[in-house]
């Protein structure tokens, strides 16, 4: 029940109109006290009335009309004179006195609240005026245990009235707030459920029909959102397909293209001068597109497998890179320079951060190949206190605007003609997965450096 919004509309309705039920009883009993008194006054001033019409009253008669108006003595005063009419012995002094005149709300309420909470019995003095204003004022004394136990009893009858409508009060507005509230939002969860289970399904989307306002607004935006991701999940399977094909594509190209790689080989040794001019481009063009078909595979898996960290030696990385580099730099003059020192140890996946250096290193050196004189490719180390800062420089000519507008981009931040601009968007990617980033530091005419940071502790930096 606690746990229901239902339930705690009623327990919460139900502490409420009580709580304005005992604000409505404190000026009630006030009211009850007041009343009580007054009926006493009227019944003193009648019990008086047969001593105006006899001056000498029997003192059983007397006796009588006193306990017949519940006081112990009756004073009027008419005529500026105060006359003792009725009276009988008192069995205690007077605590106290009370005016019913001039009292005012706060007064009132103040006594009855005193004489509530206040037990035993008491002798008190109340004064009022006559009814019919048949005197100036009209005096009685009292005893207060039978005022205070009609008191108590008033009180417990107005608690168990107020106990019973606040209930029947929560009860109704329980049904209530089911029907109008708790109905509708229970129908918007069973919309939310059946698209989960399938959001493929354009039936699971929920149709908005409430009555209410708040909930019509929240049906018309749960409509929005899962049209949205409908959308988005229909387009996001076409990509797979999509990428699936490419991907199947590119393994048959790439096959192909490495057969035709091999003939272009044979065609070189043609001793036919236009022959032997034009292959070299057509081999530049396979090459191309062997690395294009490449790249795509690379990036076309679902995801890069989750570093192994082990303490490498980054120099003998470097190394590894430079040589592998070398090989194919033909009659480009271009030196790999390797600062990185050689105790030097960090603690990454030494496979993919070779990609990574890679990438880097091979970028560099076909853009100062591009360029119209050599140059040289720098991999150096910095650390500090909670990193590892591995920076390639190039004094190469710099990139151009496009690859910065696009500079991490699959197939849109190539430096180079015929580059798929893969190389960067995998070395960020593996890079990411070591928690660091990969970041370009400065670029222009005297030279690109790219920096790579990776955390030495566990955390990403």
């Amino acid at each position: 029940m606690l746990n229901t919004l239902s339930g705690r509309f009623l327990i919460l309705t139900t502490v409420f109109v009580m709580l304005a039920e005992v604000l409505i009883f404190v000026p009630s009993i006030a009211r009850f006290r007041q009343d009580y008194l007054e009926d006493r006054l009227q019944r003193a001033q009648i019990a008086s009335l047969a001593l105006l019409a006899d001056d000498m009253i029997e003192s059983d008669l007397e006796k009588e009309l006193l306990e017949n108006a519940g006081v112990y003595n009756v004073v009027l005063r008419r005529d500026e004179m105060r006359q003792l009419v009725l009276s009988s012995p008192i069995p205690s002094p007077i605590g106290a006195t009370y005016d019913l005149r001039d009292a005012g709300a706060l007064t009132l309420i103040h006594d009855a609240l005193t004489r509530l909470f206040k037990p035993g019995s008491e002798i008190v003095r109340v004064i009022g005026a006559p009814v019919r204003d048949a005197g100036l004022l009209i005096e009685i004394t009292v005893e207060t245990e039978p005022l205070r136990t009609a008191m108590i009893d008033y009180g417990l009858r107005i608690l168990l009235l107020s106990a019973v409508i606040s209930v029947l009060t929560a009860v109704l507005l329980f049904i209530a707030v089911r029907i109008v509230l708790v109905k509708p939002i229970k129908g918007v969860i069973g919309y939310m459920q059946r698209y989960a289970a399938a959001p493929e399904d354009a039936r699971g989307i929920i149709t908005p029909k409430a009555g209410v306002i708040e909930l019509r607004e929240a049906e018309e935006a749960l409509q929005k959102l899962q049209i949205e991701l409908t959308h988005a999940l229909k387009q996001r399977e076409r990509l797979a397909q999509l990428g699936g094909a490419v991907a199947k594509i590119s393994h048959d190209l790439r096959n192909i293209l490495t057969s035709a790689q091999l003939f272009t080989d044979r065609i070189e040794m043609s001793e036919d001068p236009l022959v032997r001019r034009l292959a070299p481009k057509l081999v530049n063009s396979i090459t191309r597109a062997v690395s294009l078909c490449e790249g795509t595979l690379a990036f076309g898996r679902a995801e890069e497998p989750a570093p192994t960290f082990s303490l490498v030696c980054l120099h003998d990385i470097v190394d590894d890179v430079a040589e592998s580099e070398t090989l194919v730099l033909g009659d480009c003059q271009v030196e790999i320079v390797n600062a990185v020192p050689r105790p030097a140890m960090i603690r990454c996946d030494k496979e993919q951060i070779f990609r990574v250096i890679m990438n880097l290193v091979r970028n560099a050196r076909q853009a100062i190949a591009g360029g119209t004189h050599d140059g040289h490719v720098t991999v150096s180390l910095r650390e500090e206190d909670n990193a590892w800062w591995i920076l390639v420089a190039d004094n190469g000519p710099g990139l151009p605007k496009k690859a910065l507008d696009n500079l991490f981009t699959p197939f849109q931040g190539g430096a180079r003609k015929g580059g798929s601009g893969l190389g960067l968007a995998i070395a960020a990617e593996l890079v990411r997965g070591h928690g660091g980033h990969l970041d370009l530091a400065s670029t222009g005419s005297d030279g690109t450096v790219f920096e790579i940071c990776l955390p030495k502790g566990d955390g990403a930096v």
